[in-house]
């Protein structure tokens, strides 16, 4: 489990917001739920007052209920904001809001000399700059902002560990510098360039990015009684202590009618994706990337346009499962178990997926039921998905089956593995469409995540433990079969 305070937070919302559908008047149990949590008298650990913290917990349960905070008005109550919660049908299109008053404001990121400093000789900081920035003033190094580049070559030379670079950790995290500072200093995304990987989120120490909850509406579905049905995420074995056929008797026992595995999905994404690997590579193709990940989508969609051409064609497991249950049960309720954001984008142009819920809701439903995974029965699938398609949710997974399936074909699978975008990965990227080819394989799998999905916004398991489960879980599964 992730030991950052702000997260023990965020959970305690969601658990008190689903607490509060079950109280006798889910208008009321929302209005009190700052107040309940700080209740006069109570220690302030990290704000000015009990008003700042209570205002600060408003936002995020306005994010929990799943609207924007950016639009509060302090004078509208959570109680009404719960009343058009119950009321709404159509859902907030961007999943991201920002908190405002909980947003530090931090200086912007820049290079700086400390008082660590020692006035040295040798002056490496300064013949270490290439751009002119570093100088000597009264015998310390001093850097102008306009000349410097934020090399960091300053940072490498300093013996003494003086200079460092300043960051502001939400823009810093951000891959395609879609946050940045508002009018009032604080943070502001830019939906035309997010592609929600959520990594801001993660980043930020005051939890001041949120995202939107779904977990009322779904929660209204199954309490009218609608066929709600989860589709949970290859990434979710191990999030959970218990095996994932005990998970499904725990959805079951929590109100969802049936639960069935993506790695379903899965299966067809991966046949579909080795025939046209094959397909491609015959062609005379240099390389082919996976399809898979929401947020790599969005980056190409909104970054990379001209490397699509380079994309498999293939939809994601979502995709496959989610239209394949409408098939079957054309009446139900689609509800997405997600470990990111970012699969909220993908519901949106998806009309066989109605809503998405991510692992830390799914977490405080069970605990408001009193549900332990590990205690419940198993409940098996009516269809068991292959070992490769049960492996997505890993870093390695998605290449991994396409070259399993491909074994003994005359097609030789290169992987090539991008573990996570971040600035660095997103320059890779561009050198391939640049040169038009990848050295270092013909199969490219791109994960937004470092780790896979297991390391998504929304997890509640450290990747590492999470990855062993997964393994041990693959090891008990067959394999996939043409």
């Amino acid at each position: 489990m992730n030991k950052n305070q702000e997260i023990y937070f965020r959970k305690e919302v969601l658990e008190r917001i689903v607490n509060a559908f079950f109280s006798k008047n889910f208008e009321e149990s929302v209005r009190l739920i700052p107040f309940d949590m700080h209740p006069k008298g109570n220690k302030i650990l990290y704000r000015c007052c009990i008003y700042k913290e209570r205002a600060i917990l408003k936002g995020r349960v306005i994010a929990g209920l799943g609207f924007s905070i950016e639009g509060d008005d302090e004078t509208f109550e959570l109680s009404k904001y719960a009343k058009e919660c119950l009321e709404r049908e159509k859902l907030d299109e961007n999943p991201l809001t920002v908190a405002e008053n909980a947003c530090r404001g931090c200086v912007p990121n820049k290079i700086y000399v400390t008082d660590l400093c020692q006035g040295c000789v040798a002056s490496l900081c300064r013949s270490a700059c290439k751009f002119g920035a570093v100088d000597i003033v009264n015998g310390k190094s001093v850097i102008d902002p306009a000349k410097c580049k934020n090399c960091k070559m300053c940072i490498a030379a300093c013996p003494y560990n003086a200079i460092v670079k300043i960051v502001v950790p939400c823009e810093e995290a951000c891959p395609v510098d879609a946050i940045k500072k508002n009018e009032n200093g604080t943070a502001q995304i830019d939906y035309g360039s997010c592609i929600y990987c959520g990594k801001c989120m993660v980043s930020c120490p005051f939890g001041a990015v949120c995202e939107k909850s779904q977990i009322i509406d779904v929660l209204k579905n199954i309490a009218s009684g609608k066929k709600v049905i989860a589709l949970i995420a290859p990434s979710i074995v191990g999030q959970f202590e218990g095996t994932v056929y005990q998970l499904k008797s725990a959805m079951m026992r929590a109100g969802f009618w049936d639960v069935y595995e993506v790695a379903q999905g899965a299966d067809i994404t991966i046949k579909n994706e080795a025939q046209e690997f094959k397909e491609r590579m015959k062609s005379g193709a240099s390389f082919m990337t996976t399809s898979c990940c929401a947020g790599y989508n969005q980056f190409i969609k909104k970054h990379l346009p001209k490397l699509k051409v380079f994309i498999s064609s293939a939809k994601t497991p979502l995709y496959y499962i989610a239209q394949k249950v409408k098939m079957i049960h054309p009446d139900a309720i689609n509800v997405f178990i997600s470990p990111c954001v970012a699969k909220k984008i993908e519901a949106n142009e998806n009309k066989n997926i109605d809503y998405v819920i991510n692992y830390e809701e799914l977490w405080a439903l069970f605990a408001k039921k009193d549900i332990v995974v590990r205690d419940c029965m198993e409940e098996k699938f009516d269809v068991e998905s292959s070992k490769q398609g049960r492996g997505f949710g890993v870093t390695r997974g998605v290449a991994g089956a396409v070259a399993k399936l491909l074994e003994g074909s005359n097609e030789v699978v290169k992987p090539c593995v991008i573990n996570g975008l971040n600035k660095e990965t997103i320059k890779y990227l561009k050198k391939i469409l640049k040169e038009q080819k990848c050295t270092e394989g013909n199969l490219i799998e791109v994960m937004g995540c470092e780790g896979g999905c297991i390391g998504g916004n929304a997890t509640i398991c450290m990747p590492g433990v999470a990855s062993k489960v997964i393994k041990e879980f693959l090891s008990k599964s067959e394999d996939i079969k043409l």
